[in-house]
Formats: structure tokens, C-alpha cells, sequence
């Protein structure tokens, strides 16, 4: 097995600085003293990262995973004995990890267990296996399991909301609280016999439980911050202003990176996703009258990115890992024709989005094969998809088709619905404004948890991004040319999940109901209806593991001229670092605002003549000089001003704090040396002259 551990080297520095690899047995807590400090560490959403090891891709993948997380918290515990470790769920479904969910040991599990956790508390992909899968999972588990918000349908609790652990004679209250949403967003069959109630109600009534037992309370919330989809109290926000006796929460789901964030005199963090980081809660606790009393607290999340693994807990991981690595290496055909992904034309933004692919084109034909529904629509949550003519593998359709559970269902829909879905889905991309010369993605559909941006197989359609969000699917029809009516009954075949997100309040599809006539899981099996199975399936055994690659170019992108003089030169000053496609300000999500012509520097389009030439036929030539504010939009021949504002404040944002050329010329290299030097010289021969008359 290969080692996950960056190098011998690093190891050793890092067990100078007190990383011990320990066992995962906690270092006995010091006696009681008037003084106590108590750390709570918490993780989220680890999604089978129990080693620093992708799967998908089969490469080492030192961002975050348990065994590295096992490192730090063995140095935390060596620091503070005083110290609890909490899991806010998603642990089991993801990075292939769910290959073990109905054997006798579970890696996840078996390695929170090698790690002390006192408390697990269960994400929405918990439930995505079906309860008795889930029982034999948790039942694994040696701390706590809790759900406190989860009840059979009975009445009796499901899992309990509470636990209490003490520290040096301090007592911690946990809460457990899952996310409502998966009522709306498992399969019904998978949480048949259990229910999900309001968040904010059953933290007060665990709350009223653990007052005066306990000398702090803290949340651990499988919730983001914000209320998903709209829906009241589905957000850690929500708890907090209607909970103040919450001492802190640590959150999870959303994936995001909270180091710290107060809301009510309520402390919040979350650790992100996949094990890159751990939060930290420190409280400060002094002995007053017999009692402690809380007199500080202070959170934290710890980056785990490149800390070494440990390396006694790799071994105990080692059969899974070998198992898994096994498993996705196996062939299952081979590609013959063309790449099934180009290139990104312009870096920064994904083919994926840009254009039809052959990858999505084949996912479109295995879901249309197996579901016998007239339209697919599917998104692809992967913005660097990647399979070339040569052998396939397993691993190959897992790296390109990321959601584990994800299958097909067919529900009855007229040709009005199917339309709005599309427009729904082309709100992905921002309108364009006048002396746009590239797409651009919508901010806050771009940093969704998972892309928002379906594609749809089965038809031939066009996005005119010239239009309001809405107004921008064009010429929608089937593929023997018959226009899609709005009152055509159609099968439309999509991911149950996408389908519950649309219907839940706030939806586009809100108020609304539709008849399901067949669902991947139930026809071909748990395991075997979902996509990645039928996509192994069908090239095994329908394609007899020959596939041939092909394009439908099935849908375009209107309104951007993608062969234009202006075009072609943003391609070559983003590709050669000139500038830079707008970003968020961590990076973490590009293309979020259109490159302008504005944005170009001045003298990029003007050839040996000084002149522009627009793309259109008796148009006069029109010369560009010094002090010019006119520059000509040839992609749709309006004049825009340099001094004009753009007419959104986002972008004018973005624009402010990209590093995208303005106006002006860029002064070279070496004409900045040589006026330095010039100035230098200068300085020293009038220096040395006002010496002389001195």
C-alpha cells in the first residue's frame, strides 16, 4: 500500500512539534482544579476520505482526510487532556466508502472508533441506504449516536438527542440535530417509519433536559448556516436566535468553512467538507461556589491540508484501501473516436459548461436507454470531467459522474414544465451586457453545494444569454424536428433529488405535483439503478465494452461570438496570464462576471495601422488614439464608453478587485529598467555636483 505520509522528513518535524501518532487513546484527564479548559473538536462531511486517497481518480489526495485528522488530534489532546472529538455527519457515502456499508466493518467507522469519537451525528447521506443499512452502520459505533430531532412515526425517538460528557469534573451537554430536509430529498422507501420535526423546537426541549446538568451546552448540527431552500429553521441561523442557551454549534452540510461567527452570543463554526479542516472550541471554565462557570470561549477551524497521516491507522485501513483500489482499477471497455471532454478554451472556464459534450451526451444515453423517457436532464457536479479514447475503467465513470446515490426517475410532466426547468436551469448563467466578450456563471448558482446547471439529452435546444433570466430557451424540439407545445405530455427522466429541490418551497415547482412513472432503484435495484452502475452496465453488457465517442451538439449559447477578433484575443491574454478571469476572492469559484471589452488592455486589438476594423460590412474603420473613450463593440455593434459604470454593482465589485487591465498602455520590462537606470544615474551626477559646491 502506498504511503499517504508527504516524506520521512516532514514526519519527523512534525512529531517535534508534538504530533504524536498515538494509539487514539485518550492521555488521562489531570485532577480537578479550579481552573479548567475544555476543547471541543469537531468534524463534518469527512464523505469517505477515511484515508488521503481519491478513489474516483486513484491518486493520493493530501487535502484532508481521518487519518490525517487522527495526527492533529492526537497533538490537541497532548496539549489539553480536557479535550472532546465530535463527528456532525456525512461520513458514510461518498469516495466509494459506501462499498462497505452492509459488511461487518465499516473504514469510517472503524477508524472514528481508532480515534476516541464520543459523539456521531447523522448527516442527510446517512439515510441514503435505507434504515437497516444505517443500523448496521451506527451499531459499529462505540460513542454516541444522535438524531435528536428523529422519531418513529410512533412517537418514540428514533436516536437520542442528547449526551453528556465530562471533562475534569466539567460537564458538557451535546445536542444532536440533523437536517429536516431529507424528508424531502431521500427516497420515501429509504426513511419509511421515521420522521423528521422541527430543528428549533427539539433543540429547546433538549435544551430544557440537559439545564442544570451540565455546566455548557454546545449544538452539533448536520445544518449550514443559511435556511435551505427558503424553508424556516432548516439553518444553524434560525437555532441560534431562538436558542441562546447554546453555549456554541458546530455545523456541517453546506461544506463551508466557518472559522468563526457569533449570532445570538452564540459562537458557530463549521470544518468544510472532506476532512481539509477541523474545528476547534475552546471554553474557559472557573471553579465559583462549587460550581464552574463559563468565563470565555473562542472557536476555531484548523487546516489539515499537507499534515502528515498517521501512520498506525493507515495500517489498520489498509485491507478497505487495497479493496477499493482494486475495485475502481477494473476495465469495463474501451473508447474508441474522440476525447469526450476538449480542452478548456479559455482557462478558468469549463468546457463542461460551454458547450455539449460527449461525455454528458453518453450519460444522457444511458439514462434514455434504461428509462424510456422522451428528455434526460442531468448535471455533471465536476468542472474538470475528463475520459480519453483508450481503456475505460470503473474509476473513470465514478471521477466523472461524482453523485454516489444519484438515479433515474421518470415523472409525467407537460412540455410548459419541461421549459421551465430549462430556464431554471440556464439561470446559471449571468446576462450578458453590452461589451461582453465571454459567459459567465451566476455567483450564487456557481457556489452552490452541487452545480445547479443541467443538461438535456433527448431534444435540441438553444440559451440566448442576451435575454433575462427566464426569457432565455430557445427552439426546444425533439429530435426529428417536432417543437415541444407546452401542453405535450412528456417523460421526463432526472435525479429524484433535483426533482425534490424544484418542488420544495421557494421551487420553481412549488405548490406542484407529478406523477411518477418509474425510478432506476426500484426497477433495476439499489445498488444497481443508479447511474454509475447503469453507465458500467450498459458499457459492459449492451455496447459489449465498445464505445464509440460522439458529439449530438444538441444545444448552443447565444449571443457571444466565439470566433470575433475580441474573442479570440481574450483567449490569448487569459491563457498567457495577461488577465485573469473573474473570481471570488478565495479562488474557489471562477468565471463569475463576463470579460469585458473594457477590460482589455487599450492597445490589445489595434493591429499595425492603429485601427479597428468591426466585423461588419460597410461600417467605417474607426481610429483609435490617445484620449479616445469610444471603443467599438463588435460583438453586437453598439458603442460602449470607457467611463461608463456597468449596471450591476456585482460586477463592478468583481471588476474593482480583479487584477484585469484597464485602460493604458503596459509599460515592458525593459523600459522600466532603463528609465531606473536613467533616474539613478541622474540622481547620483547632480548628488555628487551639489557635493562639489559645498
Amino acid at each position: 500500500m502506498k504511503k499517504f505520509i508527504l516524506t520521512a522528513m516532514l514526519t519527523c518535524i512534525f512529531s517535534i512539534n508534538s504530533f504524536a501518532l498515538s494509539d487514539g487513546k485518550v492521555t488521562p484527564a489531570a485532577e480537578n482544579t479550579d481552573n479548567v479548559k475544555v476543547t471541543i473538536l469537531g468534524s463534518s462531511d469527512l464523505h469517505g476520505r477515511f484515508v488521503p486517497w481519491e478513489y474516483a481518480s486513484d491518486k493520493e489526495n493530501m487535502t484532508g482526510s481521518l487519518t490525517q485528522i487522527s495526527s492533529l488530534v492526537s497533538k490537541l489532546r497532548n496539549e489539553n487532556p480536557n479535550t472532546i472529538l465530535i463527528d456532525a455527519g456525512d461520513s458514510i457515502q461518498d469516495n466509494m466508502v459506501e462499498t462497505f456499508n452492509k459488511g461487518p466493518v465499516q473504514p469510517m467507522v472503524l477508524g472514528m472508533n481508532y480515534l476516541n469519537y464520543d459523539a456521531w451525528v447523522m448527516g442527510n447521506h446517512e439515510f441514503n441506504f435505507g434504515l437497516d443499512v444505517l443500523k448496521n452502520v451506527t451499531s459499529q459505533f462505540n460513542g454516541a449516536v444522535l438524531g435528536g430531532n428523529i422519531y418513529n412515526t410512533d412517537g418514540s425517538r428514533f436516536m437520542d438527542a442528547t449526551t453528556i460528557i465530562e471533562k475534569n469534573g466539567v460537564k458538557i451537554g451535546i445536542i444532536g440535530i440533523t437536517t429536516p430536509m431529507i424528508a424531502q430529498f431521500e427516497n420515501p422507501d429509504h426513511i419509511k417509519g421515521i420522521e423528521f420535526r422541527d430543528t428549533v423546537k427539539e433543540t429547546k426541549k433538549a435544551i430544557a433536559d440537559l439545564t442544570g446538568k451540565v455546566d455548557a451546552i454546545i449544538g452539533v448540527m448536520h445544518m449550514g448556516l443559511e435556511n435551505e431552500n427558503n424553508i424556516p429553521n432548516t439553518g444553524i441561523s434560525d437555532i441560534a436566535k431562538e436558542c441562546p442557551e447554546l453555549t456554541a454549534i458546530i455545523g456541517g452540510h453546506m461544506h463551508a468553512l466557518v472559522k468563526e461567527t457569533t449570532i445570538n452570543g452564540v459562537l458557530i463554526t463549521e470544518p468544510g467538507k472532506y476532512g481539509q479542516a477541523l474545528s476547534k472550541i475552546d471554553l474557559n471554565f472557573t471553579k465559583k461556589d462549587g460550581k464552574y462557570q463559563l468565563d470565555s470561549k473562542k472557536t476555531d477551524a484548523i487546516n489539515i491540508n499537507n499534515l502528515p497521516s498517521d501512520t498506525n491507522l493507515e495500517k489498520l485501513l489498509e485491507p478497505y484501501h487495497n479493496n477499493l483500489r482494486e475495485n475502481v482499477n477494473s476495465p469495463i471497455g474501451e473508447l474508441k473516436g474522440i476525447n469526450m471532454v476538449d480542452e478548456n478554451e479559455i482557462a478558468g472556464i469549463p468546457t463542461i459548461h460551454m458547450d455539449d459534450t460527449p461525455l454528458v451526451d453518453f450519460f444522457h444515453e444511458v439514462s434514455l436507454y434504461y428509462s424510456n423517457a422522451d428528455v434526460i436532464g442531468l448535471g455533471i457536479d465536476n468542472d474538470a470531467p475528463k475520459l480519453d479514447v483508450g481503456p475505460i475503467k470503473k474509476k473513470d465513470i465514478a471521477f466523472n459522474y461524482r453523485y454516489t446515490s444519484g438515479e433515474i426517475t421518470v415523472y409525467e410532466v407537460k412540455g410548459s414544465d419541461l421549459k421551465k426547468y430549462m430556464e431554471w436551469s440556464a439561470g446559471y448563467y449571468n446576462t450578458l451586457n453590452p461589451g461582453d466578450i465571454t459567459v459567465s456563471f451566476n455567483p450564487k448558482r456557481r457556489a452552490s453545494k452541487y452545480s445547479t446547471n443541467d443538461m438535456f439529452g433527448g431534444i435540441n435546444y438553444k440559451i440566448d444569454l442576451t435575454q433575462k433570466e427566464g426569457n432565455r430557451i430557445k427552439e426546444v424540439k425533439f429530435k426529428d424536428g417536432r417543437e415541444i407545445k407546452d401542453t405535450d405530455v412528456i417523460k421526463l427522466g432526472m435525479n429524484s433529488y433535483r426533482m425534490e429541490q424544484l418542488l420544495a418551497k421557494g421551487g420553481i415547482f412549488d405548490g406542484l405535483s407529478f406523477n411518477k412513472l418509474w425510478d432506476s432503484k426500484v426497477a433495476i435495484g439499489e445498488e444497481a439503478g443508479t447511474i454509475r452502475n447503469m453507465s458500467i452496465d450498459y458499457i459492459m453488457n449492451v455496447k459489449k465494452g465498445l464505445i464509440e465517442s460522439k458529439k449530438e451538439n444538441n444545444w448552443t449559447i447565444l449571443g457571444i461570438d466565439r470566433t470575433s477578433k475580441e474573442y479570440r484575443k481574450v483567449v490569448e491574454l487569459v491563457n498567457n496570464g495577461t488577465i485573469k478571469v473573474p473570481s471570488t476572492e478565495d479562488g474557489k469559484y471562477t468565471n463569475i462576471a463576463s470579460i469585458n471589452i473594457k477590460d482589455l488592455p487599450k492597445d490589445s486589438l489595434i493591429d499595425n495601422t492603429d485601427t479597428i476594423t468591426p466585423n461588419i460590412p460597410s461600417t467605417p474603420v474607426t481610429p483609435i488614439t490617445p484620449g479616445d473613450t469610444n471603443i467599438i463593440n463588435t460583438t453586437d455593434t453598439t458603442i460602449a464608453t470607457s467611463t461608463n459604470e456597468s449596471s450591476t454593482t456585482l460586477k463592478s465589485d468583481i471588476n474593482k478587485a480583479s487584477s484585469l487591465p484597464k485602460t493604458g498602455r503596459i509599460l515592458g520590462a525593459t523600459a522600466i529598467i532603463t528609465l531606473s537606470l536613467i533616474s539613478l544615474a541622474l540622481g547620483a551626477f547632480l548628488l555628487r555636483k551639489k557635493h562639489k559646491v559645498l
